[in-house]
């Protein structure tokens, strides 16, 4: 038998986006099993270019993984299921309290490699702005490198229209000290995703971003 591929991901992740109810996953969950293969394949294989350097140990796809269930108690959109598939890949998996790379599969275009603060604590929050506040070399050297604008532009993330209370409105990087999260996010066509080098790009995309985590991992240091 072939091997699952993303294009069966994400033929079953479209269709699932038309189809979001219980009795078509039920009767659909072969095919899911097949996209979920897949891209537990493509997981496997980020984890293996990063074992080494990020000490990831035994780390799986499946530790990895986000269910495919959504939690709907608070939401007013009763859809049962997510219509993407995601993992976070760092030390511990899903539950790292470390910076790491967030790959996702979507439908209709919703794919992407990821990582930063989404939605921060205030206490990360208020991290981040102080050793911007302190010393914005260090990270203005990341944002700046070949490699991070080339995958990602700049950084990504909603802002202040005001000034952060406790910080000089005329501060030479007020435009990042009004971030209120940063994250780098690369984002990849339906046709990238089932390109053969799809893998590959997902590699370089958490390459380039590993600077920024690991920025981000020294400032958070010591967080309670």
């Amino acid at each position: 038998m072939p091997s699952p591929t993303l294009e069966s991901t994400l033929r079953f992740l479209n269709e699932l986006s038309l189809n979001n109810n219980k009795p078509w996953f039920d009767a659909h969950r072969a095919q899911f099993d097949v996209a979920r293969a897949a891209f537990y394949q493509l997981i496997d294989t980020v984890i293996d270019e990063f074992r080494a350097p990020d000490n990831l140990q035994a780390l799986t796809a499946k530790d990895c993984t986000a269910r495919i269930f959504r939690d709907i108690r608070f939401s007013r959109d009763k859809s049962p299921y997510k219509t993407n598939l995601s993992a976070y890949i760092a030390v511990g998996g899903l539950r790292s309290g470390r910076q790491g790379y967030y790959v996702s599969v979507g439908a209709q275009g919703e794919s992407m490699a990821a990582g930063g603060l989404h939605d921060p604590s205030p206490e990360q929050l208020l991290r981040f702005r102080e050793a911007i506040d302190h010393d914005s070399a260090p990270l203005k050297a990341i944002l700046t490198a070949p490699a991070f604008v080339s995958a990602f532009g700049a950084l990504d993330g909603e802002r202040l229209k005001t000034v952060p209370r406790g910080f000089d409105p005329a501060h030479p990087d007020i435009a990042l000290l009004q971030l209120k999260g940063a994250t780098a996010i690369q984002r990849f066509s339906d046709a990238e995703v089932t390109a053969p080098d799809f893998p590959a790009r997902v590699i370089a995309s958490c390459r380039a971003m590993r600077p920024f985590l690991n920025y981000l991992d020294d400032i958070l240091a010591g967080e309670s």
